[in-house]
């Protein structure tokens, strides 16, 4: 089973790090799944043995009215269903950092239009904290970049 509650992971998670496999960790909303997510994760994939997911859950999606445009279990469905991805969960709080602490991954990777550490809501900042504290690395993959929101305001109004 590919999607698992988040202390369930950890405790999958625990015996494989101590065999000095390397947990890449991706996290996001991932509302419309599109080229870009999927490039993001083959990417990210290619940086360590074990590529671990976690979505944004749909009480926490700041995106707008109407978004998430798929619940979370659809989005969680839609990335196991990915080769490149071993596990998903859903993050329980509005960030990453406490997810960051309780996974302990080798690399947590963002796209590259984050590669400044800024973005609007402070998060990448706050995660590249936590990051630091357990001596995990965080990298950016430079694949092509959409947004979602974009996209759906262009094309589905």
């Amino acid at each position: 089973m590919k999607i698992l509650e988040l202390q369930t992971l950890a405790e999958r998670l625990e015996p494989l790090q101590n065999q000095g496999k390397r947990i890449v960790l991706c996290h996001g909303c991932f509302d419309l799944m599109h080229p870009g997510h999927i490039k993001y994760f083959q990417s990210a994939k290619t940086m360590g043995d074990i590529l671990v997911v976690t979505v944004t859950p749909d009480g926490f999606v700041d995106k707008g009215p109407g978004r998430p445009v798929f619940n979370q279990r659809l989005r969680m469905d839609s990335i196991a269903a990915l080769e490149c991805v071993d596990y998903v969960a859903l993050n329980q709080w509005a960030t990453a950092e406490e997810t960051i602490r309780l996974l302990k991954p080798a690399i947590y990777v963002k796209g590259q239009e984050f590669e400044k550490l800024e973005d609007k809501t402070g998060k990448i900042q706050k995660e590249a904290e936590v990051l630091k504290e357990i001596g995990a690395e965080i990298r950016f993959t430079h694949e092509i970049v959409f947004s979602s929101t974009k996209l759906l305001n262009e094309h589905f109004k």
